[in-house]
């Protein structure tokens, strides 16, 4: 088999990355000093990373960056002179989660390879395709799709697929999790997730407890050994070990058994593999939380996925440790050269480089088949001696000190001729530039550029091109006068029947519907509605919904133009709506995040809308409804709501044992935790998903003022679980409930 599936570890810190490539990784990813989802992990400096990325190509190996959070417009001007002295020492790839991040280094380093983050929430082959036409190298989709939605993205696309096989499971959907955000104000899409799913809850249905208080939200951690040749003949193209958090023994233990297997496979083929019971107890040793599953690959949900008793990580085996330590936590071997040297009075010293044939883990390095790298330097010419000329033991002695290079030199032969004379520093030289000649040699041998130029900023799109930095200092003058410009329209998201009813009797400028209920009360739907509609997409779209997604096809075109536009909650939606007969408008909801002007941009290639996230604060919003007046695109602010935590393939009525639902049954389930605060969890069995919302709805009914002032041109009531006393209440600006939050009005996130 020609076509080798990628190993790819993870390193939190350099003794991590130097452990995952002794333990056999083929690529390695991590972290810089800012821009990564793992904002806690220890991380890598520039000159680091520089270092590593010479070392991995020497060794045949790559390294990707993470660069998975999202931007807010005052750091993106910070990227190009992050990424620059990366880019320009070869990086092999970036993982990017922010769509004007995507685009900005698109366009500034075109040599640099994009893969698109499980952040993304990239769910079917609609999403990975469109992400492929902008550009994206690599697609590391939701961790909740099977192996067939895999394999079929793959088949359908033929883009790099990059799939998790062993570590940490979030309970959420990558990307649409509020948790921690909305609760703590630490953001998972800015890297700080404080991990609430990880804290005890009880499932309530209808009033009712229906499970004891456990961890129902804490998924046990991914273990796919068993079914590494399924995987390899779907298609995957990269195999990702999860844990920048964890230790460095982690890395490379775990990074060593499946390097084992892997090669296994591909020895014996499906029929001979075999797992040894041995290996999967060291698995276990190594920072399992609590039990394993097999992730979904092989199941779409499940109770027996989930750890109801001890989120926390079990004892590691200190023998085990060690003994990683001792095999895998060193600076890789050394690789053995020749040097010969040719010394004579008055010509040029020369010396030549090669590898040593008689090592075994060069002739590994550098290929099979591929010819040992040979390099011929000369340098200055050697002085006739005055006083006390050179022996061979003088020169031997300078030129076998290898240093902080990949090499050591195994033999060293010296011919001298006459008595000369060079200097010290001389000979140092020409020792440094031919080990480095050497150096790259073998990185061009392995495929790898040596080093790359970056074109003028300002041809390539450069910050000086691309970014305008807004002034702080007259911003809150700037939205002042654009609140006082504008008086927002009002929009209603409805769904239910009752709540389009209250709605319609109050009226708005525009009603969006939940494309289920769409679906379900249609013929009611068109005679309540006075003028057209749009519909709200469902929050997650996989190949499951085809069926779907073809009915809603064919009663758009019985509507006959009622329906004008949809809001998108992910970029599924984006495809489905590309592909359809007609002109229709597409308004990117709360969840497709857009913290920045170049997002926008890339927004304004499909529409001329946008809603603005909820995790900017009053300030950065305003911000950003600056940058859309320029490019003449249309803001929305959601001024009221449940804010969506969390958006989930498992299933809470599934996992207290109350799933399939009795013909007809309906009842409200709600997350109770250890406070006795209560978040209400939507249940949708059409696409078999959960979403578990805010305790409290957010409202700005009090923070009127500060909403004005962010100059929104509409300001939108999005209605889930209200009747419709409780919407004709808030519409009128009468608030029903209790208690409320502002969300990120005032504090936004870090």
């Amino acid at each position: 088999m020609d076509r080798r599936v990628e190993l790819l570890a993870p390193a939190g810190n350099y003794e991590a990355f130097t452990g995952a490539l002794n333990a056999g990784a083929d690529a390695v990813y991590l972290g810089g000093e800012k821009f990564g989802a793992r904002a806690y992990a220890d991380n890598f400096t520039t000159q680091e990373i520089c270092h590593a990325l010479h070392m991995a190509h020497f060794l045949g190996r790559k390294i990707y960056l993470t660069v998975n959070t999202l931007f807010k417009e005052n750091e993106a001007a910070g990227l190009y002179d992050y990424l620059c002295p990366l880019y320009e020492a070869g990086l092999d790839g970036v993982i990017v989660q922010d769509l004007g991040a995507f685009r900005l280094i698109r366009n500034w380093f075109p040599e640099l390879l994009l893969h698109v983050s499980t952040q993304m929430t990239v769910t079917g082959a609609g999403a990975a395709s469109l992400l492929q036409e902008q550009g994206a190298a690599r697609i590391v989709p939701a961790r909740e799709l099977s192996l067939s939605e895999v394999r079929a993205i793959k088949e359908e696309t033929g883009v790099e697929i990059e799939c998790f096989i062993h570590g940490a499971m979030c309970y959420c959907y990558s990307g649409q999790c509020l948790f921690s955000s909305v609760l703590g104000g630490r953001s998972g899409n800015r890297g700080r997730c404080a991990q609430p799913c990880r804290l005890p809850y009880r499932i309530y249905a209808d009033g009712e407890q229906v499970s004891k208080e456990g961890y129902p939200l804490s998924l046990k951690d991914m273990c796919t050994l068993e079914y590494i040749p399924q995987l390899i003949e779907a298609g995957i193209d990269s195999f990702k070990i999860e844990g920048r958090m964890k230790k460095p023994e982690y890395a490379a233990g775990v990074t060593a058994i499946y390097r084992k297997y892997m090669d296994l496979y591909y020895h014996v083929g499906a029929e001979g593999y075999r797992v040894e019971p041995e290996d999967m107890d060291r698995l276990r040793g190594l920072y399992i939380r609590s039990e394993i599953q097999t992730g979904y690959y092989e199941r779409h949900n499940g109770k027996e996925m989930i750890t109801l008793s001890k989120p926390g990580y079990a004892g590691s085996d200190e023998r085990l440790l060690a003994q990683i330590r001792e095999d895998y936590l060193h600076e890789p071997d050394k690789q053995p050269v020749c040097l010969e040297m040719e010394v004579k009075a008055g010509a040029p010293v020369r010396v030549v480089v090669s590898g040593d044939g008689q090592s075994q883990t060069q002739v590994e390095m550098t290929g099979a088949g591929q010819a040992l790298a040979k390099i011929e330097i000369t340098g200055c010419a050697a002085e006739p001696a005055k006083k006390a000329p050179l022996c061979v033991e003088d020169i031997r002695k300078q030129m076998v000190k290898t240093g902080n290079t990949c090499v050591m030199v195994s033999r060293c032969e010296i011919q001298l001729e006459g008595e000369v004379f060079l200097p010290v520093r001389a000979l140092n030289q020409l020792r440094r530039d031919a080990m480095e000649a050497y150096e790259r040699e073998i990185i061009l041998q392995n495929g790898f550029c040596d080093r790359r130029t970056v074109k003028d900023r300002e041809t390539n799109g450069g910050p000086a091109a691309e970014k305008k930095i807004i002034d702080q200092k007259t911003l809150g003058q700037k939205t002042a006068d654009r609140a006082a410009a504008v008086t927002p329209a009002m929009d209603c998201l409805v769904t239910t029947f009752e709540q389009l009813t209250a709605v319609c009797a109050h009226g708005c400028e525009r009603i969006f519907i939940e494309s289920d209920l769409f679906l379900h009360d249609f013929e009611q739907i068109r005679e309540q509605i006075p003028g057209s509609c749009y519909l709200a997409l469902p929050h997650i779209l996989r190949r499951r919904d085809r069926e779907y997604l073809e009915r809603l096809t064919r009663r758009l075109k019985e509507a006959d133009g009622l329906v004008r536009g949809f809001l998108l909650r992910n970029l599924e939606g984006l495809s489905y709506v590309n592909h359809l007969e007609g002109d229709y408008a597409v308004i990117p909801d709360t969840g497709i995040y857009c913290f920045n002007r170049e997002t926008l941009k890339f927004w304004k290639d499909y529409g001329g809308e946008y809603t603005i996230p909820y995790e900017l604060n009053a300030g950065e919003a305003s911000g950003l409804v600056l940058c859309a007046k320029e490019l003449d695109m249309r803001t929305t602010l959601v001024v009221y709501s449940r804010i969506p935590m969390m958006v989930t393939a498992n299933c809470l009525r599934k996992t207290a044992g109350i799933c399939p639902p009795k013909k007809d049954e309906s009842c409200q389930i709600y997350l109770e935790d250890r406070y006795q605060t209560s978040f209400p969890v939507a249940v949708n069995c059409e696409h078999c998903y959960n979403i578990i919302y805010n305790s409290v709805p957010y409202s700005l009914h009090t923070s009127g003022k500060e909403a004005g002032r962010i100059g929104a041109d509409v300001w939108r009531y999005d209605f889930t679980m209200e009747s419709f006393a409780e919407c004709q209440q808030i519409l009128a600006g009468e608030f029903p409930f209790a208690g409320h939050t502002t969300g990120h009005l005032k504090r936004g996130v870090e």
